[in-house]
């Protein structure tokens, strides 16, 4: 397949996520791939520390792409560059990608499909108009319209933010005289050093609450159609926000739940127009119906994309980078996955972290390969809010799914974060 662009033409990835180096470095040639990132982004993770030294990196553009309208603006001032992709490498960059890749001539997802994925309310509306199942969801822009939506429900509702990623600013509301408390708490939408200094525009949804096994599909596709597919399984922490606590690669359920998880999140993207890239579906199963709860045109993550490689064995990094090139793929991509691997998140209980034990000894259980503590003596955490509050992970394989994630729970039990809880 011969691509649109330039093909000896620089990646354009939009937005840093520097655990990918590694990954990315794999297959990119040097000075191969320029990064576009927020002023203040680059500023406060200190991206050009992060990328000084790494050989395929060309270069860094500083670009406030949060904005609309500034993919059209990067174009006019950037029509030399002539990429051979472009790539959103986190959820805020996927209208910009889009619309860049359309000015460049260049595979993409399309800033339709792009702009209905991100507007969850939007999404909502596009979805349920295609027969897929959503909960009940209104917009609300106060506790008393939150009070009254409770009112007409016989449970609990969501409240969450429509624009936001990682679970920022999402809980769950048992009743009307929770309202006022649980609408303050999820004004709370501070990302700290991943968003821009300047503020993001409130839009807030209430929504029925269903209770059921959760999932993801995460699927590459090209032209409208799926080059592969693969169903996680999820687990959250306990509490009123829900942030995830594991991951399974496969989910481990029945072929025909499976099946039918994968061919819902096919009619998601015939239902928004999404034309190549990679899509990210969470759905919850009610009565063996599959209601969405969101996606997103991008890459998953919480380790997510590590496990899948590691389970099928697939290069599905390599073959997303294909895809947006106009690439053949770099080999066949498997249909089953041979193995299992798992993803076990840490938390901290609110206060300081004086001490951190046991991270050596998790690292030795068999299948682990990977024990990260973001944690630090002198750190402070809260409540587990979001999923930037998570204070680790673990990653482990397997023959199967369900071994890797008890492998990757041990490891988890043996690593304790002391705290000193503070007034």
């Amino acid at each position: 397949m011969t691509g649109h662009g330039n093909p000896g033409g620089p990646v354009l990835v939009v937005g840093f996520v520097g655990v990918t180096l590694g990954a990315i470095g794999a297959f990119q040639p040097d000075r191969s791939v320029i990064y576009v990132e927020e002023p203040d982004v680059v500023r406060k993770r200190h991206v050009h520390e992060q990328i000084d030294g790494v050989a395929f990196v060309r270069g860094l553009i500083e670009w406030e792409y949060h904005r609309p309208g500034t993919a059209d603006a990067f174009y006019l001032a950037h029509r030399d560059l002539r990429p051979s992709a472009v790539i959103p490498a986190i959820e805020y960059a996927t209208p910009f990608a889009a619309r860049l890749a359309e000015r460049y001539g260049l595979p993409g997802a399309g800033l339709g499909a792009a702009q209905i994925l991100r507007d969850k309310a939007l999404l909502r509306q596009v979805s349920a108009a295609a027969g897929i199942a959503n909960p009940v969801s209104v917009a609300v822009t106060g506790p008393d319209e939150l009070r009254a939506f409770l009112r007409g429900r016989s449970g609990p509702v969501v409240l969450k933010p429509a624009n936001r990623q990682a679970s920022v600013g999402t809980r769950v509301v048992h009743g009307p005289a929770d309202a006022d408390t649980a609408w303050a708490d999820c004004l709370v939408q501070d990302e700290g050093v991943f968003v821009p200094d300047r503020p993001i525009e409130l839009s807030m949804l209430a929504e029925e609450y269903v209770e059921g096994p959760e999932y993801s599909v995460e699927m590459l596709v090209r032209d409208g159609g799926a080059l592969f597919v693969n169903v996680t399984g999820k687990q959250l922490f306990p509490g009123p926000h829900p942030v995830e606590m594991a991951h399974t690669v496969p989910a481990g359920i029945p072929e025909e739940l499976a099946a039918l998880l994968g061919a819902q999140t096919l009619r998601v993207v015939d239902a928004v127009g999404f034309r190549d890239g990679v899509v990210h579906c969470e759905w919850i199963v009610a009565g063996g119906v599959p209601y969405l709860v969101e996606c997103a045109g991008r890459l998953a993550g919480g380790g997510i994309l590590d496990t899948i490689q590691l389970a099928y064995p697939v290069e599905l990094l390599r073959s997303y980078y294909a895809v947006m090139k106009g690439e053949d793929l770099p080999g066949e991509l498997p249909r089953q996955a041979k193995g299992g691997a798992a993803v076990r998140f840490l938390s901290a209980a609110p206060g300081r972290v004086t001490a951190v034990h046991g991270v050596e000894a998790a690292r030795q259980v068999d299948g682990v390969f990977l024990v990260a503590v973001t944690a630090a003596p002198g750190d402070r955490f809260t409540d587990l809010r979001h999923s930037w509050d998570r204070a680790g992970i673990v990653m482990a394989t397997a023959d199967s799914a369900a071994e890797a994630l008890r492998r990757a729970e041990t490891a988890a039990g043996m690593v304790r974060i002391d705290i000193e809880g503070e007034a």
